[in-house]
């Protein structure tokens, strides 16, 4: 390779590396003929897809029966016994739900494990969401494989079964009805779930799994699957976020295992009136239909007795194949490529190749780099968010232009970098300085070795570089050929994750992207280091950062199918007859000026008995209402006794309107014991005491206009001091209202409750009520009474 096109043609080199990396993590075309019916096709299973997200279909609402009962007649169409069980749950969330499960099955040859089919129906409450990613692709990949599973007559020995869950989105509530209380439950063997967190992008299977993942992760390379999406360390971030699958439960409740696949690229549409059709991405479906097929050809005839194991594994995914192998090798690869590097190093100071004053000056330009790209980016991001200020409310975290935003970032890294190591001119110097890097990628790699070893594969490419710099050292020269296919694993296995990281968990981890873009120039530093104009290429990189701001300054604006999010909710207080309009906005925009831009009130008060939400927003706008005619829910105390040392009681709250949910919310001074809600013990109760995260007692969301029964037992020195918030979803089409009409580029923001009209009211007993009953019982079951075995009063009375 001539030197005077080395740096142009490294380019080339990487781009197509980086080309080919992209455009083998997914399909990226779809069939351009019909497909034949005993294959998967993309095009019938967005016909699913369109029939189910038509609506926002909610639990609780119209659409939420009729998407429920046009899925059980689809099952019915593949000529399918189709199975419905109902009954009520109450989460480890707090979430309590009457939950409708749809259920088939197709009888396998042997009776053994089941393989089990798993998506979820209702879509997100509250936003308007139209569930087109989340989950109706999910129900549409099922019912299409299935589909031409079934037309193939494929031959199987296990039973595979079909559950579409219900009340997902509230609490995963489907999920745990199967798994505490259908019969099918105990017939699994392996579940695998589709699951969405956005609209696009490639989807990526994250295992559930308990104890070891090495059986798993080798029947899932023996099943083959063409475009293998995942690694080891996805699971082990996973597992750190507030995300929850049903197959969570499946592993917790259950002890069943399974395997998840989501997408999550276009972030900004999860859970929000865009999740629908229209921002669905044929190839994402056609991903996970990829997935399905050999899937479910396979585990029908595999051995699902005993998925269990001790022993886990590192996987990874390559353009050419799905890696894997024991966690036991991370260390003895760790030491292996610290050995080389240390031999490599006495060699070279031997040959007066290497220098260790040299040595030693390659940390200034590693470390300078690392700052100055980690600062421009974290405080660049707090700087572009007040510019910006239309962003705080996308509280996703990815905006609309966040790949331009990701993009400038790691331009702007490239530019830093190269200018850091502009004096680097000689091959001499440059592999002394390549050192430095190697020396703090093994560092990092023996903290990913003792705290996450799931990224024990980052080591891998770190052994490639010390190979470059070992070829340096014997031959007393660099091969520009040796050296770009020793850059290969750097490319393959660390770029994807520095615009993975910003989609999956929002653009305030840029600064992360940023460090990791210097981390892997340092370490190809045998082919960037070369370059002749370092400067030159600083300029250009920095050219293209500009060019990304431009382009993201171009598209900061909302727009239709772009929208902003926004809120806004009618709270009526019935204790202090008081009314006020409430937001969750970061900023006012013209709809929300319109009832909060007069007459605001500190929203601290509203904040006291906090509602649910994803990212624990809080009320930031309030401002006082008119106080409308509204039917108060009836609070009724059906029993208030006094047995021993506690109080037991029962209370039922009934609505006088049509009502989505109430939260109901305790005194943090107040103890549970043997709660029940409607019937529903909670999953989480540990012994009789009911465990709660903070005020939040309960979540019911109503289906049919159900009252809500709680039961439970207090100490009886207790003060009573609970508080109730009923809320109904339709304060947009309520005629008392008059409501304006949001602006095309609105929509309502996810995961909080909006559009709603509230009713705030403390849960106390009317002077009739109040009739308490001592029961005196006998001396020796008084004293046995403790918090882990307390009497039922039901049982007792």
């Amino acid at each position: 390779m001539k030197k005077k096109y080395t740096a142009l043609l490294s380019i080339l080199f990487i781009s197509a590396v980086l080309s080919w990396v992209y455009f083998t993590i997914m399909p990226q075309w779809l069939p351009a003929d019909e497909p034949l019916l005993s294959d998967f096709s993309t095009k019938r299973a967005l016909e699913y897809v369109k029939a189910i997200s038509e609506k926002p279909h909610y639990i609780g609402s119209e659409n939420h029966k009729n998407v429920a009962s046009s899925i059980e007649k689809e099952l019915q169409k593949l000529g399918l016994e189709t199975k419905i069980e109902e009954g009520t749950t109450l989460s480890d969330w707090g979430n309590l739900v009457k939950s409708k499960n749809i259920l088939a099955r197709i009888k396998g040859s042997n009776n053994s494990k089941a393989l089990l089919l798993l998506s979820h129906y209702d879509s997100a409450p509250h936003s308007y969401s139209h569930g087109a990613g989340d989950d109706a692709t999910g129900i549409a990949t099922i019912l299409e494989s299935v589909r031409a599973f079934i037309h193939n007559k494929t031959p199987h020995k296990n039973d595979i079964l079909i559950l579409f869950s219900d009340a997902e989105e509230l609490g995963l509530n489907g999920a745990a009805l199967f798994v505490t209380q259908s019969k099918w439950a105990k017939d699994v063997g392996l579940a695998v779930n589709f699951e969405a967190r956005g609209t696009s992008g490639p989807a990526y299977m994250f295992m559930e799994v308990n104890g070891g993942n090495a059986k798993m992760v080798k029947e899932f390379s023996a099943a083959n699957p063409k475009y293998p999406a995942s690694n080891s360390l996805m699971y082990s971030i996973y597992k750190m976020l507030p995300n929850d699958t049903d197959l969570t439960v499946f592993r917790e409740q259950g002890k069943i295992q399974g395997f998840n696949f989501a997408f999550i690229d276009d972030h900004f549409n999860y859970h929000t009136a865009q999740d629908d059709l229209a921002h669905l991405s044929p190839k994402t479906v056609e991903h996970q239909g990829s997935y399905l097929m050999p899937l479910l050809k396979y585990f029908s005839n595999s051995d699902l007795n005993n998925l269990n194991s001790d022993q886990d594994y590192i996987y990874f995914n390559t353009p050419f194949y799905f890696v894997s192998y024991p966690f036991s090798w991370v260390f003895p690869m760790l030491i292996v490529s610290l050995l080389l590097l240390l031999f490599f190093i006495f060699i070279g100071i031997g040959k007066r190749t290497l220098a260790v004053a040299e040595i030693g000056k390659g940390f200034i330009p590693l470390f300078g780099s690392l700052i100055v790209s980690g600062c421009v980016a974290f405080f660049g991001w707090k700087l572009l968010l007040e510019i910006y200020p239309q962003y705080k409310d996308i509280q996703q975290g990815f905006t609309y232009n966040g790949h331009y935003y990701i993009g400038a970032f790691l331009f702007l890294s490239l530019a830093v970098s190269f200018l850091f190591y502009v004096r680097s001119r000689t091959e001499n110097l440059t592999l002394n300085h390549s050192i430095a890097p190697i020396i703090l990628w093994i560092l990092l790699n023996l903290g990913i070795a003792c705290y996450l070893p799931g990224a024990g594969f980052f080591i891998i490419p770190v052994f490639c570089s010390v190979l470059m710099l070992g070829w340096f050292v014997v031959t007393q020269k660099t091969n520009p050929i040796f050296n770009l296919i020793m850059s290969i694993p750097a490319l393959v296995i660390y770029v994807p994750y520095m615009i993975m990281f910003p989609i999956g968990l929002g653009l305030k981890i840029l600064a992360g992207s940023a460090v990791l873009t210097v981390l892997v120039f340092s370490l190809l530093l045998p082919i960037l280091g070369l370059f002749s104009k370092k400067g030159l290429w600083a300029i250009l990189f920095f050219g293209c950062a500009i060019a990304c701001f431009v382009m993201a300054h171009l598209n900061s604006n909302y727009e239709l199918g772009k929208a902003k999010p926004n809120s806004l909710d009618y709270i009526y207080d019935a204790d202090k007859d008081k009314a006020y309009w409430a937001s969750y906005d970061k900023s006012l925009d013209e709809w929300t000026k319109i009832y909060l831009a007069d007459n605001s009130v500190n929203p601290l008060f509203l904040n006291v008995n906090p509602l649910f939400s994803k990212y624990n927003s809080e009320f930031t706008f309030a401002a006082t209402a008119l106080v409308r005619d509204l039917e108060e829910p009836q609070i009724d105390f059906l029993k208030d006794s006094i047995i021993g040392k506690y109080r037991y009681l029962k209370i039922r709250i009934t609505p006088n309107r049509k009502v989505n949910r109430y939260d109901i919310f305790a005194n943090d001074n107040m103890v549970f014991h043997n709660m029940k809600a409607n019937g529903a013990e909670p999953l989480g109760q540990k012994g009789s005491l009911y465990l709660r995260k903070n005020r939040k007692i309960i979540s019911y969301y109503v289906v049919d206009n159900q009252p809500l029964e709680l039961q439970f037992m207090i100490p009886s020195k207790t003060i009573l001091d609970m508080e109730l918030m009923e809320s109904s979803f339709d304060l947009m089409n309520n005629p008392a209202y008059s409501m304006e009409k949001r602006k095309s580029w609105m929509m309502p923001m996810p995961f909080v409750l909006t559009d709603a009209v509230v009713i705030k009211k403390k849960i106390t007993p009317t002077a009739k009520q109040v009739i308490p009953v001592v029961v005196q019982k006998t001396f020796s079951l008084q004293n046995t009474i403790t918090n882990d075995t307390i009497p039922d009063p039901e049982a007792e009375n």
